[in-house]
């Protein structure tokens, strides 16, 4: 992503952001205010129309895929007797 004023970071941060979370441009605006980062609603836009389907992409290879299955190490539980809800 060379050739752009922000870094491929922040770039691929705003893409995440609207891809990951269905969040509004806006609001990905405001969240990357809020780190410091100004930058409008309009390049996020321009982001997501030309590096949004790669992402997108990625993010699907990553998913689980059906019947995946899942194994847990441990298990703890803590029983404090009958009555008790803690």
């Amino acid at each position: 992503m060379s050739g752009f004023r922000f870094p491929s970071e922040i770039i691929s941060e705003a893409v995440w952001l609207y891809h990951c979370f269905s969040l509004s441009l806006r609001e990905v605006e405001l969240i990357l205010a809020a780190r410091g980062i100004e930058v409008s609603y309009e390049t996020i836009r321009e982001w997501g129309l030309r590096f949004g389907r790669d992402f997108a992409n990625t993010l699907r290879r990553r998913r689980p895929k059906p019947g995946a299955k899942c194994f847990l190490d441990e298990v703890f539980i803590r029983l404090r007797g009958p009555g008790t809800v803690n």
